[in-house]
């Protein structure tokens, strides 16, 4: 199993100098194995490049698991190139909020005056999933969808292929107090998890100014990791306020935390990283 990431920003792209080596594009990470249609965790601008590499003549066929509706995490959409094809197709999986279900909320942003195209003008078949929190088969992979807290209905997703687990919570409402507490339902979510892809946002100076900004410190994300004893960290999410030295320094805290010493190694997702999966070991290649 290849995971591999497109999109590794939270809030909004933010492309610039001092971005080049982690990357601006907002969420999105691509599950692939040879013979099987891809998963895509979440929609946002890194999408377009992964389309980059997929068939654009019409046989694109995949899936994608949407944690929630913010615009990060699905503005990618109308940009991937494959689903303009006749013949392509994208079956999308996410939570209902308010009533509106995921082919509602689409069409809703996606049509004039917000945005000039429609989800009917796509040439490609998008078919909406309505997910509830449980269990689930989309394509070959067994995957789990769990609340999380955040703001707004939101999933976590664990999506296991090839006998290798991976964990994906990319936001994540830390207590408001600053409190390390972890959700029982995200701790059994991720429990054992060969890796865990995980809303890194902020630093504690940073939360301390938004904590009702529905995200978490890096720290958080170690004790999440801790305590539910999976194997490898990678810090996701990254705040758009945060150029590659500030991810260097916040990575580098990370790896040397008390808490962390139960892991095998911690990342910061990057655009263009590629984890390696193997289903003996789990083993990383990057």
């Amino acid at each position: 199993m290849n995971v591999s990431f497109y999109g590794v920003r939270g809030s909004t792209p933010c492309a610039c100098d001092e971005n080049l080596r982690y990357g601006g594009n907002t969420a999105c990470v691509a599950i692939e194995s040879p013979g099987r249609d891809p998963i895509v965790l979440d929609l946002g601008t890194g999408l377009r490049f992964f389309g980059d590499g997929q068939p654009q003549d019409g046989t694109f066929a995949g899936h994608a698991l949407v944690t929630h509706l913010h615009w990060d995490h699905v503005q990618g959409l109308p940009f991937f190139v494959p689903i303009h094809q006749p013949g392509a197709r994208l079956d999308v999986y996410g939570p209902v909020e308010d009533g509106i279900g995921l082919a509602q909320a689409f069409d809703d942003f996606m049509r004039h005056p917000y945005f000039p195209v429609g989800i009917a003008q796509l040439a490609g078949d998008v078919a909406f999933h309505d997910l509830e929190p449980g269990e689930h088969r989309v394509g070959d992979a067994d995957v789990v969808a769990a609340r999380v807290p955040h703001i707004g209905p939101t999933f976590g997703f664990r999506v296991t292929l090839d006998g290798v687990s991976v964990a994906y919570v990319p936001d994540h409402q830390q207590p408001m107090d600053g409190s390390l507490e972890v959700d029982p339902g995200v701790v059994a979510l991720c429990a054992g998890a060969d890796v865990l892809i995980h809303d890194a946002q902020f630093t504690a100076e940073e939360f301390a100014a938004k904590p009702h900004w529905g995200h978490c410190t890096v720290e958080y994300a170690v004790a999440v990791a801790e305590a539910a004893g999976v194997r490898r960290l990678v810090l996701f999410h990254h705040d758009p306020g945060h150029d590659d030295e500030t991810i260097d320094r916040l990575l580098d805290g990370v790896r040397t935390h008390p808490r962390a010493a139960g892991l095998e190694e911690v990342l910061a997702a990057s655009e263009g990283l590629t984890l390696a999966l193997t289903p003996a070991t789990a083993g990383i290649q990057a």
